[in-house]
């Protein structure tokens, strides 16, 4: 008989309201796949916050186990790139959106959507990273492709104190950038020093409708906010600046004019994780183990259990999460 494991499912009936439940369910119950793995840890992203709370339509197969990132060690595989002992990470592939994901004792997965455990990281570690942190590995890289280096003048990351900014604000100052971390939580402020922050910006600075261009105060940008933030982010890039987008916490409008592209040069890189082919993330997992410094990610990472995801998801929406939530599943 196959073993019993708890998952997170949420469901919806014909009602349209949304329900969470904590169930119990066998490997039979899962979704098809080539390769079965059992789930060390996972962690809580802005995504499976907004899975859980309903509060933007994210899963888009009823019922479904949320949960876009996990690390664990397969159980069996009929997938050739695979065997049982591998250690493996999983982020993205419509995981916790299309297909079950991580919110389980056990994951059924593709074994292309898998990439391995970096040696240098346990599966606590690669989740303390996780979506979030790759996400801000693949920002990074785009600027660099896009030919920007820290001699070109300060870089500005916004929603700084969150999963991404605060991954972001380590690298890019590891990398030798001066860092500016834009954030709502004044509070947070030494938090984003310790993590190598140059300067602290209010987000209201940001936050509201601002002029087509603005004084040239950052030669980059990592944006995880869009909206107003990220167009007045864009105003104030310098000439032939760029900024890498690859977030919408404060909405997915965008009310820029065409002044900083046609004006300045300015280049809005789009930075999709979700679907990033394996060469991308092969890469930027290999760049995490060699760019991320283990003591400041150790200090923006927060461990909880099983049964507190539900209520972080909660929490995360609301804007009440510091850095990383990292779930070890016990």
């Amino acid at each position: 008989m196959d073993e019993a494991f708890r998952a997170i499912l949420v469901s919806r009936g014909e009602d349209k309201v949304q329900r969470v439940d904590v169930v119990e369910m066998t490997a039979g119950d899962l979704m098809d796949g080539d390769v079965d793995i059992a789930v060390e840890a996972t962690t809580v992203n802005y995504k499976d916050g907004l899975a859980i709370t309903g509060a933007s339509p994210v899963v888009r197969r009823w019922p479904m186990i949320p949960g876009i990132d996990l690390a664990g060690t397969v159980l069996a595989s009929r997938n050739p790139n695979w065997q049982a002992g591998d250690r493996v990470v999983l982020n993205g592939w419509g995981v916790g959106e299309v297909h079950y994901g991580a919110y389980a004792g056990r994951a059924r997965l593709m074994g292309d959507w898998l990439v391995p455990l970096p040696d240098a990281f346990t599966p606590v570690q690669a989740m303390a990273i996780g979506t979030a942190g790759y996400t801000a590995m693949l920002c990074v890289m785009a600027l660099e492709k896009a030919g920007l280096s820290p001699a070109d003048g300060p870089v500005i990351v916004t929603g700084a104190a969150g999963g991404v900014g605060s991954v972001a604000v380590a690298l890019l100052s590891k990398l030798g950038w001066h860092v500016i971390a834009s954030t709502g939580r004044p509070a947070e402020a030494d938090y984003l020093k310790a993590l190598g922050a140059a300067e602290i910006l209010d987000r209201r600075e940001l936050s509201e409708p601002g002029k087509p261009l603005g004084r040239e105060r950052w030669a980059a940008g990592v944006d995880a906010v869009g909206s107003h933030t990220l167009a007045n982010v864009l105003a104030g890039t310098r000439r032939n600046g760029a900024v890498a987008a690859c977030g919408l916490a404060q909405g997915m409008d965008l009310p820029v004019t065409v002044a900083p592209f046609i004006l300045r040069g300015v280049s809005l890189l789009g930075v999709d994780s979700v679907m990033a082919d394996k060469a991308l993330r092969l890469e930027a997992w290999r760049r995490l183990s060699v760019d991320l410094d283990p003591a400041r990610l150790s200090a923006l990472t927060t461990t909880i259990g099983f049964d507190e995801i539900v209520d972080a998801a909660h929490r995360i929406v609301a804007g009440g999460v510091r850095g990383r939530l990292v779930v070890e599943m016990g």
